[in-house]
């Protein structure tokens, strides 16, 4: 069971492994995170973006573009947030008491942010065994597996049902549920993710009115930085480059893969976005490549497995094939 009072380890920690290595070589390569390498292009924003307050109609405009996006039909039901982590941490304040299951092992927050409210929670392999939780928590599909699971007809009507999405961007529209909601179901979406940006701290909740309206009141007014909200608007609204970007990314993936697979890994999941690989030696391969300054995310519960994200571009991929072959330092 994770202490409740102590931070989570996440990737995306450079700091703490430039400490473990110093001699490595620079620029480092994360791939510790399942964050797209490259960027949305950052548009040109006004300079009153930085200097005034988010003005409601700035919000509404975003909330309109990720209806689109999302192919939501009634704009009350979206709420825009710091990040979908705010949203993680908030929704178990706003249910009473109760019976949580979380299908897993999966992203660690959601186990950690019921526990803190003092709901009862069981980490459970399958929405099988959630058949009497009163909240079941879904990451669909999977981090840091990818598995993606049909949720029709296997969980109560009566049972509030948490989806989080962050990675559904790149797969078929169909796989979400953010457009067909069902009652008592709140669909989590990550912008910064897909859109390689994360230091932006943007994503959204769909739900029910009700639901939706005790979300914004928990968040509070402007809650999302002027700057965020004109970004996320322009870049959801880009059908094209989320195209070309889907296309890259499947590229890079099927790429990463066969580095892996030459290496010794067996794949064992992932999403467009990252693999999920299995290697005997994990403590020693992630010694290898911390000396040759690559950095990637191991788990404390499952200690076979190693997370990769994708390198951003030929050097980096020749850099981690040299690194896990042993012909670099």
């Amino acid at each position: 069971m994770p202490n409740t009072t102590q931070r989570i380890e996440h990737g995306g920690d450079l700091a703490a492994v430039r400490q473990r290595f110093p001699d490595a070589p620079l620029p480092w390569i994360d791939l510790s995170t399942g964050i797209n390498p490259i960027p949305y292009p950052l548009p040109p924003l006004p300079a009153d973006a930085w200097a005034r307050l988010p003005a409601r109609a700035d919000e509404e405009a975003l909330i309109a573009a990720a209806a689109r996006r999302y192919g939501v039909a009634d704009v009350a039901g979206i709420v825009a947030a710091p990040g979908t982590q705010a949203l993680i941490q908030i929704l178990p304040r706003l249910v009473a008491k109760a019976r949580v299951a979380v299908v897993g092992p999966t992203y660690e927050e959601h186990e950690v942010c019921w526990r803190r409210q003092g709901h009862d929670v069981a980490v459970v392999e399958s929405l099988a065994q959630a058949s009497d939780a009163e909240v079941v928590v879904l990451v669909n599909p999977d981090n840091p597996t990818g598995r993606l699971v049909p949720t029709e007809g296997l969980v109560p009507p009566s049972t509030l049902l948490v989806v989080d999405e962050a990675f559904i961007d790149l797969l078929a529209p169909a796989a979400s549920l953010a457009g067909k909601l069902p009652p008592r179901t709140v669909v989590l979406r990550s912008f910064g993710k897909t859109y390689g940006l994360a230091g932006l701290r943007l994503g959204f909740a769909i739900a029910g009115a009700d639901l939706a309206a005790a979300l914004r009141a928990e968040l509070g007014p402007w809650s999302v930085a002027g700057p965020a909200l004109e970004i996320g608007r322009i870049a959801l609204d880009d059908e094209a480059w989320l195209r070309a970007t889907a296309e890259r990314l499947t590229a890079d993936r099927t790429q990463l893969d066969e580095v892996l697979a030459g290496a010794g890994f067996r794949i064992a999941g992932g999403t467009p976005l990252f693999c999920l690989a299995e290697h005997p030696d994990v403590p020693g391969m992630v010694d290898r490549l911390g000396r040759n300054g690559i950095h990637v995310r191991t788990f404390r519960r499952s200690p076979k497995l190693m997370r990769f994200g994708l390198p951003d571009g030929d050097a980096a991929f020749s850099r981690l094939a040299a690194a896990l072959s042993g012909s670099s330092r």
